[in-house]
């Protein structure tokens, strides 16, 4: 199995509370990059293959939460029970994949990627909405 192939099938850690999710980012001084996804999407296992990656390295604090989970519990920002289909509709998320660049009070810190338009030039896109997030995190 090419690398590839094994990291399209691996996916971002979940969170049962996106309050110590991004207060963990914060501590580390980066964003907190929320995905949301879809059970069996063929482009949300495309951006798995750049944030996988950098998640394992510890470039980027990455969680994903499913826009259809109703059932999931999912502490929001402020602590309050929730879902992860709550959320991503708080997000006004709801296509799969989208990637949020989320500050301490969970605010967009860069604009989102929505779905998957040009593969190849996908990591370029992450990065500057990371750097973008960055910056604005640190102007914080």
């Amino acid at each position: 199995m090419s690398t590839a192939t094994s990291l399209r099938h691996r996916s971002l850690p979940t969170t049962l509370s996106l309050r110590l999710s991004v207060e963990a980012a914060a501590r580390r001084g980066e964003p907190l990059v929320v995905m949301t996804t879809l059970d069996g999407c063929p482009y949300c296992d495309l951006v798995r293959l750049h944030l996988v990656p950098m998640s394992d390295a510890g470039a980027v604090l990455a969680v994903q939460i499913d826009i259809r989970d109703r059932q999931g519990r999912l502490e929001d920002f402020l602590g309050r029970p929730s879902s992860p289909a709550e959320q991503a509709g708080l997000f006004k998320a709801r296509f799969a994949p989208t990637v949020l660049f989320l500050g301490p009070k969970g605010e967009e810190l860069a604009e989102r990627l929505v779905g998957m338009a040009v593969p190849e030039l996908y990591g370029g896109y992450l990065e500057v909405r990371l750097e973008e997030a960055r910056a604005k995190l640190k102007r914080v």
